[in-house]
């Protein structure tokens, strides 16, 4: 299951590589592409996470996922704060107004 959410992960990270290298009359595209697949990834990060069997209740107690662990160490600096906001969605059992 969790290599559903890497796949999305990686498509997500693609977009982003290529919205840092376009031109500002490029940027929008990718940038609404990107946003797109982050949220794809947020997603399948949602069901990955709602079939544990215990699932954390924190922040911290998620950070000791390996699986987490390894999302965060992937993810650019500028994007660390987006997905502790959404993990943190996911833990309450909240939805995100996209």
């Amino acid at each position: 299951m969790f290599k559903h959410v890497k796949m999305k992960l990686e498509t997500a990270l693609l977009d982003w590589e290529a919205m840092k290298k376009t031109s500002y009359d490029e940027s929008e595209d990718f940038a609404e592409r990107f946003e797109l697949h982050f949220y794809e990834f947020i997603d399948e990060l949602k069901i990955w996470y709602q079939q544990l069997g215990k699932q954390p209740t924190t922040i911290e107690e998620a950070e000791n996922f390996a699986e987490i662990k390894e999302i965060i160490e992937r993810l650019p600096e500028p994007l660390v704060l987006n997905f502790y906001n959404e993990l943190d969605l996911i833990i309450e059992g909240k939805e995100q107004e996209k």
